[in-house]
């Protein structure tokens, strides 16, 4: 994982070291000296880290492992003095609005212009030091500069060893074991009729005769033994029958050139594309064919076209079946062929099945397996870490099968069964699924390999682990302007999730996601070096190497945890205990392990966390589940934190006060997460110009919690505001202006009136404070409670400012009586309206008319409390009328 630092940081060390030249009286020479050479091996550093990253050469070399990380650590080490000159002008910047410090502010700089001049800077000193150390490791490149031709021809030769590995036939090379339901359905959908004759279509497509079905799981999960066994069952049901191996290297033409050479028995020698395609076309003319392209990668849709473009010659009743990982490949083939996408998924088998293509591996050639009652104990144990892969049961049964020995099956139950050596003659484990990593960009290689530090079915929610990957420096800043880094970070989990990396899953109406085991162990023995993750509570058993950079920790023994500050270059710290206060030994780790970036701490019976933490300078992410009556108060001393978490489980009653006052200098936070309560307590969000989401905005009267705080605030994608009938007047909304979050999505308001009796209702200030809360036309989620005004703002009735919903939601508005045009919404998929006794009419535009269908996207309509608007129904029921 060393290739992503060295870009980002060495362009920011660059440009540190020419704003202190400039500013320096007399520049020491050999400084200038060693800058100049280290700008100079840079490229040769790049080369050679790629060369290493790309080859994996670094496991057979030690002397370049060593220097590796010897360069991470000096990279680490600049990075972290880089962090610090920017967390020290956060502060003067902090200091300079104060008014109170003004002099104060002038002196300190005068002192540090005076300190520079007489070069006793203690920044510019680390400066020089971490120059002098990058310029020493750097200059023992040369030593490892031949490493990069060896590195380019072993790439070369494993590339081509990976395409002859990966190639497969259509023959089968074993029996097929706990497949029957898979293939019954790939059978019966080959030789049923499709179900429409194209020359009954009204628009037919080029591609009216074919249908194509997708066979997608992880790698090792049988996918083209299923199909080996269907194509070879199948005798006279195609005329013609084709098989190709794709794998990674993709070739239009030599994918074509592979099907005549299915059909004709012998290698094509035409050159061009053009040649090999009409070619194809002839030979495949009225006919009706079966293809099969096994282990697709690419998903390059004018390839495919390239491809599949001579197939449409074919006869009515043609076939394609697929096998890949990915479901974005799928889609890619279904969107040539302008079919609807067919998915077959081959998921795990199940575990007695599993365990019984195992024993068959494992005891071949045993005539007595009763003999064998321990091995077949073992052989039960060791299954249940195979995931259901096929492949992995087959390749640990021929292991076992080398020796029947008790000793010898119990090591391997013990180990790492990616890394075990198969038979001569097997495919292994690891290889299969490292192709998987091997074709991800580098930045996705970070984030997948950090993944290796949670445990197994850990439940990874997409939106904090995106956060993680920020808080880490996985993820740089896009060229793209109006992107966000949760933008990117969100587009490589959504890569990762279309690569199989992750699976989707669902708890009610929240989307998770998991690891496949094998691909998470897949990510554990990517990322070894770097994380380690400990469980129990032997102090043994804890041994950290000095290179780990991502430490997960979860025991109840003080011993162990106070071990944690000795591991001295940790980056993220995720800490569980439940049975007990441990404040004074994170005390220890906070003066010790100051470089943590990321802390993440689960220990419910916690009650204090020490004023130390603000030693973490560095910190980025703090997700804290405690029960706390304060955060510390040194917490609004960490300039650099981006987000902050907090959650109380099962005591839901935390202090307002929970976060100290002056959080708001926090000025680069973008995530806050805390009770609710604790909202209304903290004033002057509006220096808070990071945030992205503010998720309980009080409005008083009081100085820092007028609605106006919120002017500057143009990162907002979420807002709620409660205690609208605050605002005194609508040029005090309009200070907002909400119409200039430009990347505001989701939009609560809530005036939270009251109803007393003899209450003097402004229904009059509603309305126009609704008119001056105008947002932008961005917005997909809309709620509106409490609202006294009689009727909707202006706004609401402009198409072109409303015409993005997804959710609106109006609750207890009391006096509005007329109900905006929704019906002509082309998005709206939810709508609740609920206790709105006067509302009994609707816009003309409300439901649409004859050329404009009404509702075109509504899934959900909840009506409640709409007495007037239904007897206006007579009774008919809105939802009918709605919904017809």
């Amino acid at each position: 994982m060393a290739e992503l630092f060295i870009d980002p940081i060495m362009d920011k060390i660059f440009k540190a070291c020419s704003v202190y030249l400039q500013d320096q009286y007399r520049w020491q020479t050999g400084m200038k000296k060693e800058l100049e050479r280290l700008q100079q091996n840079y490229p040769k550093v790049q080369a050679v880290v790629s060369a290493s990253t790309q080859a994996q050469i670094r496991d057979r070399n030690p002397a370049l492992n060593s220097w590796i990380w010897q360069l991470r650590d000096a990279i680490d080490e600049a990075d972290d003095v880089l962090d610090d000159f920017e967390y020290e002008k956060l502060e003067e910047r902090l200091t300079r609005n104060k008014k109170q410090q003004k002099v104060r502010s002038a002196m300190s700089s005068l002192k540090k212009i005076g300190k520079r001049a007489l070069k006793t800077d203690p920044n510019l000193k680390r400066l020089e030091k971490v120059v002098k150390k990058l310029d020493k490791v750097s200059a023992e490149v040369s030593t490892f500069l031949h490493l990069i031709e060896n590195a380019k021809q072993e790439q070369q030769e494993l590339e081509l060893q990976l395409c002859k590995d990966r190639e497969t036939g259509c023959l089968p090379k074993n029996d097929l074991i706990g497949r029957g339901e898979e293939k019954d359905f790939v059978m019966q959908w080959l030789r049923k009729s499709t179900n429409e004759d194209p020359t009954h279509i009204a628009s037919p497509t080029l591609y009216k005769n074919i249908s194509l079905l997708s066979i997608v799981g992880h790698g090792g999960m049988g996918k083209t033994t299923l199909l080996q066994h269907i194509y070879e069952d199948l005798k006279e049901e195609f005329e013609l029958k084709m098989w190709v191996c794709v794998s990674n290297d993709f070739d239009a033409k030599k994918v074509i050139a592979d099907m005549l050479e299915c059909l004709n028995k012998e290698r094509p020698r035409l050159e061009s594309l053009a040649a090999v395609q009409e070619s194809l076309k002839a030979v495949v003319q009225s006919k009706m064919f079966l293809l099969v392209l096994d282990d697709i990668w690419e998903e390059d849709m004018s390839k495919w076209e390239n491809v599949l473009s001579p197939l449409t010659r074919g006869s009515f009743g043609s076939k394609i079946l697929i096998t890949t990982r990915m479901d974005a490949v799928a889609s890619t083939i279904a969107k040539v062929i302008k079919m609807k996408i067919e998915i077959l998924r081959i998921k795990g088998l199940e575990e007695d099945v599993c365990l019984k293509l195992l024993n068959s591996h494992a005891f071949a050639g045993v005539e007595n397996l009763g003999a064998h009652k321990k091995l077949t104990d073992i052989a039960s144990s060791i299954v249940k870490k195979l995931s259901g892969s096929p492949l992995a049961a087959k390749v640990i049964g021929g292991v076992l099968n080398s020796n029947l020995n008790e000793s010898f099956w119990m090591k391997i139950l013990e180990s790492n069964v990616l890394n075990i050596e198969p038979e001569p003659g097997c495919n292994s484990i690891l290889p299969i699924l490292n192709l998987s990593f091997t074709f991800l960009p580098q930045p996705l290689q970070n984030c997948f390999a950090f993944c290796g530090v949670f445990p197994q079915d850990h439940e990874f929610d997409k939106d904090d682990l995106v956060r993680m990957w920020i808080a880490l420096g996985f993820i740089q800043d896009s060229s793209i302007e109006g992107e966000t880094l949760e933008d990117i970070g969100g587009r490589y989990f959504n890569i990762l999730v279309r690569k199989s990396f992750f699976d989707e899953f669902h708890h009610y109406t929240i989307t998770d996601y998991k690891m496949h085991d094998l691909l998470h162990d897949l990510a554990q023995s990517i990322s070894s070096e770097e994380c380690f993750r400990f469980v129990g509570d032997d102090v043994l058993s804890f041994k950290v190497s000095k290179n780990i950079r991502h430490l997960f920790v979860k025991t109840e023994n003080p011993e162990v945890v106070r071990m944690i500050k000795d591991v001295k270059n940790l980056h993220s710290l995720f800490f569980t205990a439940i049975g007990q206060d441990f404040t004074e030994i994170l005390t220890e780790i906070f003066e010790a392990s100051r470089r943590i970036r990321l802390l993440f701490i689960y220990s419910p019976w916690q009650k204090k966390i020490s004023e130390a933490i603000k030693n973490l300078r560095h910190l980025r992410y703090l997700n804290l589940t405690a029960h706390l009556t304060h955060m510390p108060r040194s917490l609004s001393s960490l300039y650099h934190l981006r987000f902050i978490i907090y959650d109380e489980l099962w005591w839901p009653s935390c202090s307002d006060d929970l976060l100290p006052g002056n959080v708001s200098n926090l000025s680069n936070l973008r995530y806050l997460e805390v009770p609710p309560n604790v909202y209304s307590s903290l004033p002057g969000y509006g220096k808070l110009r990071s945030l992205q989401e503010l998720n309980g905005f009080n409005v008083k009267n009081e100085n820092g919690y007028r609605i106006g705080e919120l002017e500057h605030m143009r990162e907002l994608r979420k807002l709620k505001i409660h205690f609208l009938k605050n605002v005194k007047d609508a040029m005090e909304a309009r200070n907002a202006k909400l119409f200039e979050k430009r990347k505001l999505t989701d939009l609560y308001l809530n005036w939270d009136n009251t109803v007393d009796e003899g209450k003097i209702v402004n229904s009059d200030l509603d309305v126009h404070v609704l008119e001056n809360l105008e947002p932008y036309k961005n917005l997909k989620r809309l709620s509106i409670v409490s609202y006294e005004g009689a009727r909707s703002a202006k706004w609401m009735h402009n198409a072109d400012l409303i015409s993005n919903l997804e959710y609106i939601r109006l609750d207890e508005c009391s006096e509005w009586e007329t109900l905006p045009p929704f019906g002509l919404l082309p998005h709206l998929k939810s709508l609740y309206l609920r206790n709105m006794p006067k509302a009994k009419r609707l816009d003309h535009k409300f439901h649409g008319n004859d050329k404009v269908s009404v509702f075109p996207s509504l899934e959900v309509l909840h009506m409640e409390g709409l007495q007037v608007l239904e007897d206006w129904f007579d009774g008919a029921g809105a939802a009918a009328y709605f919904l017809a």
